[in-house]
């Protein structure tokens, strides 16, 4: 059978934008394309994924405030679960770098998204403040309209009722009397037009389609959960360096902490480096006086970041027929809806209610 659209990757954002074409155009024949044998196995799968507003600086902000009414109230039938959890955001001035804050702050302003500044009166009534020493808790930034994400039940929303091909790495793409030949792992799948939603291998994936690299590159995020004494607070907002060294949130009584690290890496299944881990747990035994009591488990998941920082997408405008929709670096979870609805009303000559202009595809060519 040969399909309408053929969406190469089924994470978050080729999940969301076939869930986004089958609404906008239910006659559509969509499929999704996947290189492992379960979508979401790489970045999507291993996100510690929450909203808040001015995560990704002002680029973002539109993309990520126009998925909120998505993510509050979410269409009849597609999940039987909130995909959203109060969870405030806290940024802390680091004792070794006082004007981080302050920069911290500009960024918010630009933004124009509201937040509270703390003193150190303020800061010793948060939930946060036994978790941190006195020299971390002189002033803050308090984001109090922010959310810890249910990533798993918005990709399976978006997967329920997908056609999807797993196992299917993708060797080869054949453009030929205006349709695609993709030739994968699971045999030759035909379509009018192809997605590049292939996350850390979407430039890969470019060159086989004969298009030019966007210039994306993955970069490693670490991520372990601790078992501390005493435990988190269930009430205990997401804490982040002002200085992007760290942040920390809990889950289950366990405390999740990452380095905020962005480590230039290649496409692959990527795995957590051990001196990574030893250096995050020794800077967060000088923040907090709480008592680390082991590791119980890590990983590290790929961000993929355009050279720009901004995501593509849109139409090639060199390889007919090629979409890209890849590139959401560390934010393409809050975003997913709007990006989504955007690439949907692009790929389908709609116009979009965001203006694309600064994400498209082409604003690369020369």
């Amino acid at each position: 059978m040969t399909h309408d659209v053929a969406i190469i990757g089924a994470g978050i954002a080729g999940a969301g934008l076939g869930w986004a074409l089958r609404q906008a155009a239910p006659d559509l024949r969509v499929v999704l394309i996947e290189r492992e044998d379960r979508p979401g196995y790489h970045t999507t799968g291993r996100s510690a994924a929450f909203w808040v507003g001015s995560y990704g600086g002002p680029g973002i902000v539109p993309l990520t405030l126009a998925s909120r009414r998505f993510f509050d109230a979410p269409p009849p039938g597609f999940g039987d679960r909130a995909l959203l959890t109060r969870r405030p955001s806290l940024v802390i001035a680091p004792p070794d770098d006082p004007d981080a804050l302050d920069v911290a702050a500009a960024e918010y302003g630009r933004s124009g998204l509201s937040f509270d500044r703390l003193d150190a009166a303020a800061l010793a009534a948060n939930p946060a403040a036994p978790l941190l020493r006195p020299a971390w808790r002189t002033r803050a930034i308090s984001e109090n309209d922010c959310f810890d994400i249910d990533v798993a039940a918005l990709h399976q929303g978006y997967l329920r009722g997908a056609e999807v091909v797993t196992d299917a790495e993708v060797g080869g793409l054949r453009r030929h009397g205006g349709q695609w030949h993709i030739a994968t792992r699971a045999g030759l799948v035909v379509a009018t037009t192809v997605v590049n939603a292939a996350g850390a291998w979407a430039d890969a994936i470019a060159l086989i389609a004969g298009a030019r690299p966007r210039g994306l590159l993955p970069f490693r995020r670490t991520m372990t959960v601790l078992e501390i004494d005493p435990p988190p607070p269930a009430d205990l907002p997401v804490v982040m360096d002002a200085a992007g060294r760290f942040y920390f949130k809990p889950d289950g009584g366990r405390l999740w902490l990452s380095p905020h690290d962005e480590i230039p890496d290649v496409p692959h299944d990527v795995r957590p480096d051990e001196l990574d881990i030893a250096r995050v747990i020794d800077l967060f035994q000088q923040v907090s006086p709480v008592r680390v009591v082991r590791l119980v488990s890590s990983w590290a998941g790929l961000r993929t970041f355009a050279p720009d920082r901004l995501p593509v997408f849109g139409w090639d405008g060199a390889v007919p027929g090629l979409f890209w929709c890849a590139g959401q670096g560390g934010f393409g979870i809050q975003t997913a809806p709007a990006a989504s609805a955007m690439c949907a009303a692009l790929l389908l000559g709609r116009v979009p209610d965001i203006d694309p202009a600064a994400f498209l595809a082409t604003r690369f060519s020369a």
